[in-house]
């Protein structure tokens, strides 16, 4: 075996991130549930299958739960590893989505009487040359996922006071 003309660098290549900040005028305790609590997402996203297939510590939903979320049987496989509620969930996706080391992290923050939600992702491509594709993807996602959140939220919450 020869070594590499040129040395290839240390640790992970093409590092790539994604976030969006949504706020929305239901209190944290409203909006926590429905990000840190798996089966609650059919009730407020387009996925139309929510579950854990393993649970998690010190609850179902917690550290170590494995959530799988589909739409029409397409979907992934996550496992949390963070779960702080009700302000932080952390996730990693194990399965399902065209990325490697997939880390999210989402955070609710007590903004007034409302929530701000911050959904960032950090990610490495799988296949070169799509990284900038998927800076958009995964930003489009998280987006809409705060803000399907936030907005399922002030339904159930009410009008602003």
């Amino acid at each position: 075996m020869t070594e590499p003309a040129v040395p290839l660098p240390a640790g992970p290549r093409g590092r790539w991130s994604a976030g969006a900040r949504v706020r929305s005028s239901a209190p944290v305790d409203e909006v926590w549930p429905l990000i840190g609590e798996a089966h609650r997402w059919t009730e407020w996203s387009f996925l139309d299958r929510a579950e854990l297939e393993r649970e998690g510590t010190p609850v179902p939903d917690g550290v170590g739960a494995l959530r799988r979320f589909t739409r029409h049987g397409v979907g992934s496989l996550e496992e949390v590893v963070a779960y702080e509620p009700p302000h932080h969930l952390g996730y990693a996706i194990l399965k399902g989505f065209p990325v490697r080391h997939y880390r999210a992290d989402v955070t609710c923050t007590p903004d007034g009487s409302g929530t701000v939600i911050a959904w960032s992702a950090t990610f490495d491509e799988k296949i070169p040359g799509t990284g900038h594709l998927m800076v958009l993807v995964v930003g489009r996602l998280v987006r809409g996922f705060a803000t399907a959140a936030a907005r399922f939220a002030e339904q159930q919450h009410g009008p602003p006071a």
